[in-house]
């Protein structure tokens, strides 16, 4: 059975509950214990935005956790009344009944009668509704456990102590400017823990990259110490399905330990890392790559060969934008390459490269898709390409032995924000600019990133 709120214990499908046998419970009175819980006081853990991994993060806490009604909530807001259309009712309505445990469940809740009205076109079903019977609107093929949501935004935070932010990165920074009102009489700060991956560039008063954790910094006064990232190769769906996968919260050690072991499950590895910023960094950074494979893939009938070309020359622009970043970047190659690997394999933003290549879809429509949810790698795009192009960032062109912007050597990146943000090129020039015979062979570029003091900490808020 797919879990329940009710906490039903054990069960051998795979979208089960994780028995309570593992520690759960232990794990859950040691964060109570930190976060000075006496008996009785309830934990209260809320996710903000309700997209697929959004969702999915907190299917896994009520899973793992829910059963303990009597020391912790989980709850998820998000924004009440968008509508759920015909053609989408329709395919909710046949996951269901492919599915007996969910099929059974929503017949238990009476529940199941509006799906048959939704299918038909008699009812209208909104996304909140379908959230709290475990459907997610951007990735309705995977149910989860039903969910306890919240539409009011002051009702879910006021008083939570852990915060989940499972909002786009476009914006972070709005929802969290409101909660910050609805926080001004809070005596303790939260815990806030970020799953954005996204930038926005900043040029005054030096140019510098702006992430969601420092957006809800700005937002909300919540000290930096309380902010954590969680970020990994992982595909939301395939999580839920309890395919193995390992994560990374980072941020400050006194709550990135224990957040890793509460959050810790057996197929769900979560590992911990102090460096902030950079990681969340490298997730928006991957995105915007993705796009361009996607598009590769469609336009070279999948050319496992034309792929890897793409591959080569990508990996080069992301080392190479590494080491503007980085202090340290050899230490970010492992997880920003696996982190690459999955978006281009299954992640959305390789989708929407396809869609366009495939004219299924257009740049018209926008970066927030039917479905899918916001396509973060766009604005993505946007914002390395104004940082990169920055005169005060200049680095030698190796070529022509003059200064030049770091995205002159980046051609792939240039080619991107031409098709996508200026509209200037077609989307089959991404071909042109992998194909482009002056092209220097991808080890250049990363030998010359390698060879030169590149690093600007400022670009990372860092001064020195």
């Amino acid at each position: 059975m797919v879990g329940s709120v009710d906490g039903t214990r054990g069960s051998s499908h795979s979208n089960g509950p994780v028995d309570c046998s593992n520690g759960a419970e232990e794990r859950l009175d040691e964060l109570r214990r930190l976060l000075g819980k006496s008996e009785g006081d309830l934990l209260k853990i809320v996710g903000v935005g309700a997209g697929a991994w959004g969702s999915v993060f907190a299917a896994l806490l009520q899973d793992a956790y829910g059963q303990f009604r009597e020391k912790v909530q989980i709850r998820i807001w998000r924004r009440p009344g968008r509508p759920v259309d015909r053609s989408t009712a329709e395919h909710l309505f046949e996951v269901i009944n492919s599915r007996e445990d969910v099929l059974r469940r929503l017949i238990r809740r009476c529940a199941y009668l509006k799906y048959v009205e939704a299918r038909l076109g008699d009812r209208t079903l909104y996304a909140d509704e379908i959230l709290r019977d475990g459907f997610c609107l951007n990735m309705t093929d995977t149910p989860i456990c039903p969910l306890k949501v919240v539409t009011n935004l002051q009702e879910a935070v006021w008083d939570a102590d852990i915060v989940v932010n499972g909002l786009p990165s476009t914006e972070t920074r709005e929802v969290f400017g409101e909660i910050s009102r609805y926080w001004k009489e809070r005596i303790g700060a939260p815990i806030i823990v970020s799953l954005a991956k996204g930038i926005e560039a900043a040029l005054d008063p030096v140019p510098r990259i702006i992430t969601p954790t420092q957006m809800i910094n700005h937002a909300t006064g919540v000290p930096i110490e309380n902010i954590l990232y969680v970020g990994g190769p992982n595909i939301a769906s395939e999580i839920y399905n309890k395919e193995y996968a390992n994560a990374r919260i980072c941020g400050a050690e006194k709550w990135r330990k224990p957040l890793a072991k509460f959050l810790r499950q057996p197929h769900f590895i979560v590992w911990d890392n102090s460096d902030l910023v950079t990681h969340e960094v490298m997730g928006g950074l991957k995105n915007v790559y993705a796009i361009g494979a996607g598009m590769i893939a469609a336009l070279t009938n999948e050319s496992a060969t034309s792929k890897s070309v793409y591959f080569a020359h990508c990996t080069s622009e992301m080392i190479f934008i590494t080491h503007l970043l980085a202090e340290d970047p050899e230490k970010l190659a492992g997880p920003l390459l696996a982190d690459t690997y999955v978006t281009l394999l299954k992640g959305r933003n390789a989708w929407y490269g396809q869609m366009l290549a495939k004219g299924e879809i257009s740049l018209d429509m926008g970066d927030s898709i039917k479905g899918k949810g916001t396509i973060q790698g766009v604005s993505a795009v946007h914002a390395f390409y104004e940082l990169l192009s920055q005169p005060s960032l200049s680095v030698l062109d190796p070529e022509e032995q003059k200064p030049v912007a770091p995205v002159e050597l980046c051609p792939i990146m240039k080619t991107l924000h031409k098709i996508l943000i200026k509209r200037e090129l077609p989307i089959n020039a991404i071909l042109q600019a992998l194909r482009d015979e002056t092209m220097n062979d991808p080890r250049d570029r990363i030998e010359l990133a390698q060879s030169h003091a590149f690093y600007r900490p400022s670009l990372l808020g860092h001064d020195h």
